[in-house]
Order: structure tokens, then sequence, then C-alpha cells
């Protein structure tokens, strides 16, 4: 999520939001009644406006480079998938650029690429998006391309076909991955019968079950216009924004929107640990548990804590005990997937096969130390300086700010985080940290999993 400069790559973001927003516009569609008033720079936040069929459409001018991307959100992923057929939602969007019913996938695939433009699609766990990059000369064709694959797919049988062999293949080389295996089958420990279980793309299993009878239905359901966040970024004004908007999707039919249940992850009450036996030099070693939301107002507190802790590279905790101390992995990290229902923590490593108890005993004794005593000015201040300083480069391509823009749209996190960012992360505490620890971080039941020569490794956790 958005949190990754050069003087010069400052100055531009410094440009980017104070673009012209609140120009004065004229010969707009009926519908559209013009940017907010104009604000002071600290309180600029992009154009938002809805059309009359529900979509959601965030633009942001960036004048200085004639490029424009064009990024839909759709709010629906793999946690929509039924279990029992997992990596349903990828295989519609997957197939989103293999052919609509008025171009084929070679034309489609030509005629992006005959702009030196691009277009593509991905699901993910929350939501899927599909976007367009072209130059400012040819962004008639880019709306033209987005609108075309995500309201006219035409799922033809043969597509369909070769790309779930494709992703079956994909699966199946995971599968070789013993980071993969471990990581599955973690998530598998910690979020049970939880729409997070399964993988995005799903399993031979599940996706063998998946019916071209499903995807059009899946389609159906979910992709409708007032399930969907534009965000609009580049060389292009509010007002032609919106015509374009209008002129390309003003005939997407409204729909009404599925009902979704928000679940929690069941808490881990004791140690849950799963060995898997593959003949390795390595362990690979994944050990962790239910982690936090997005909206979850500790996640600024969190990020400062998990950066100190394993995040933060070579300045971690983790690294310098593991890896520079006890020499027992390269590299080790730890990390919170805050996603739109509560998503897990991990830390994962790997170590030779010998040091594997080592080495969990190392993460479980740093896990407590955050825990019990705070960390050190020095910790904090590093951390947060890295934190504040590596923001602007999350955002400093159009396609980054498009993304992000949309997330922000999606998550409910306010305009306002463009600016705030810095200052909610200067405002974390000693105090707080050692609180979120506490709070966050059980070194007692959290999920274990090793993969790798388990005769010789003797797990004893």
């Amino acid at each position: 999520m958005p949190g990754p400069a050069p003087q010069t790559r400052l100055r531009s973001m410094v440009r980017v939001f104070h673009a012209g927003l609140a120009a004065v516009l004229l010969g707009s569609p009926a519908w559209w009644n013009g940017p907010p008033a104009f604000a002071a720079p600290a309180e600029l936040s992009p154009t938002k406006f809805t059309t009359p069929n529900g979509m959601t459409v965030l633009v942001l001018e960036q004048h200085f480079l004639p490029i424009v991307e064009i990024h839909a959100m759709v709010k629906t992923g793999s946690a929509q998938d039924p279990p029992e057929k997992a990596g349903l939602a990828n295989l519609v969007a997957s197939l989103l650029d293999e052919g609509t019913t008025t171009r084929t996938s070679k034309q489609l695939a030509e005629q992006i690429d005959f702009v030196g433009g691009s277009l593509a699609a991905k699901a993910t766990e929350d939501f899927t998006t599909a976007s367009a990059r072209v130059l400012k000369k040819d962004i008639d064709l880019g709306f033209t391309l987005l609108a075309d694959i995500l309201m006219r797919p035409a799922f033809p049988k043969q597509e369909f076909e070769r790309v779930r062999a494709q992703v079956l293949g994909e699966i199946a080389s995971d599968n070789d991955d013993p980071g993969h295996v471990a990581m599955k089958a973690f998530n598998q420990l910690v979020f049970h019968n939880h729409p997070y279980r399964w993988p995005v793309n799903g399993t031979e299993e599940t996706l063998a079950k998946v019916t071209l009878a499903d995807v059009q239905s899946f389609y159906a359901k979910e992709y409708i216009p007032n399930q969907v966040i534009l965000a609009i970024v580049g060389d292009i004004t509010a007002e032609q924004a919106a015509a374009l908007v209008q002129t390309h999707f003003g005939g997407w039919k409204k729909g009404t929107p599925p009902v979704r249940a928000a679940k929690k992850p069941p808490p881990i009450e004791k140690k849950a640990v799963q060995l898997i036996e593959k003949d390795l030099t390595q362990s690979t070693i994944v050990l962790g548990h239910g982690g936090i939301s997005r909206t979850n107002p500790d996640f600024y507190a969190v990020t400062v804590m998990n950066h100190i802790l394993g995040a933060g590279g070579f300045s971690s905790r983790l690294m310098d005990s593991i890896r520079d101390k006890q020499g027992l992995a390269y590299g080790i990290m730890s990390h919170y997937d805050a996603r739109a229902m509560p998503g897990s923590f991990w830390v994962n490593l790997q170590t030779r096969t010998e040091a594997t108890n080592q080495a969990i005993t190392g993460v479980l004794a740093e896990m407590k130390g955050i825990r019990e005593a705070p960390v050190t000015d020095q910790e904090l201040a590093e951390a947060k300086s890295f934190l504040m300083g590596s923001f602007p480069l999350r955002l400093d391509s159009t396609a980054k700010l498009a993304q992000v823009l949309a997330q922000v749209e999606f998550y409910g996190l306010g305009f306002e985080y463009f600016t705030q960012y810095p200052k909610w992360i200067e405002r974390v505490t000693k105090e707080d940290v050692q609180r979120v620890a506490k709070q966050y971080l059980d070194p007692q039941h959290y999920a274990l999993v090793v993969v790798g020569n388990l005769a010789k490794a003797k797990v004893r956790h």
C-alpha cells in the first residue's frame, strides 16, 4: 500500500501536487460540475467526481511529460472466489485483454503496440486493476481500448483454455519454489477458511474446476461501473478527462454491487506447525500470525515498528541479529500485509539446514525483545527518516501515482494522505512502537512452516 529521493524527484513531486486542478472548465458534459475551488498547496487534492452510472473518477493533472495513465480499479479480487474455485478472479482478469466483442487479442496487442503504449490487467486479493498508458496524442485510443476490455470482453473458448493452461503451468512451476510452497502453507495455517487462504491464481485442484460459464458469471456480477474507481494521471485536464470518460464509459450500465461480508481471520490460539519435506541444502522458514487491516488506526505505528524489527533491510534488528551477528542467513525480512480485511504478519528467511532451530529461536527472541523494551532513539529516528524520505519514490511516475491514488480512494484514506503521510509517521513515538509490538506481535501463538530436509533440520519448535 502507499508507503520508497534525489532532489530532482522531490522537486518534481512538488510540481505534481501544485498542478492546476482548479482551472475554470467550459464545455463539459452536463453532469460535470467542475473541479473543487482552489485550495492552498498543502490542501491540494485530485479532482473527484462520480458519473451517472456510478463510476468514481479521480483526475490528477501532471503536465511535465506528454504521458497519460488510465488506471481502473474494480472492487473485486480473489477474496470473492468460491473456495472450491480459487483462481477465478485472476482468470477473469487475465482474459480481459484476450479478445473483446469488437477486437481480437491480436488486434488489441497490435493497436497498443503501434503507439508504444501498454495495456494490462491484474487481480489481487482485494481488487482487480486494468490500465492503459499512452502518449497524450494517443489518449483517445487509450480510453477506447481500456473501455473495450472492461465493458466488452468476449472470453473466447480457445483463449480460456489456453490461459487456464498457462496459469496451471505457472502454479506447477511455483510448486517447485520452496519459498512459494512455504507461503502457501503459511496462509492456510493463518487464514483457515478465510478468503485470503488461497493464492490469487488458485491451485491446480481449484483452477481445474473453473469453467467458462464461471468466468462469464463472475464478470457479469462483479464488473459493473459503480464498482470501479478510475484514476487518470498525466498530461490531461480534468475537463478533457470528464469528456473522455463520458464518451467511452457512459454506456456502461449500472448494476447492483454484491454484498460483501467482512471477515476477520480466526486467532491462532496455539502454535500451528507444518513441516514440508524437500531434499534441499537449506531450510526455508516462514513464521508469523494474523495482522492488521489497512484502515487500522495503528497502521503507521506498526509500519515504524516493523521497519525497525525486520523491514528496514540491513538496519533492522532481524538482519543485525540473524545475519550479521549469528551468520545464519543472507537475508531476512518481516512483513505486515495490510489489506481490506486484516492480513498477516510474517518473517521469512532461508538458512542452512543444521541451523534451522537456531534461526527460529533468533526470530522469536527479536519479536520478544521489541515487545519488552523501548526501541532506541536512534532506531526510531532512522526508521522515521527512511519512511518519510522514501515516500516520494512511491509517487515518482504517472503509473505509481495512479495506482496509489486509486488505492487511497479504495481504502477511504482521504486525499490528505499525500501531504499527511510524513506527519503521521513523524508523530510515532517509542511508546507507540512498544505498544503496537505488544498488541500485534505474538511470539507465543504463531504459525510456523519449514520446507527442507526434515531429518537433518530436526525442528523442535
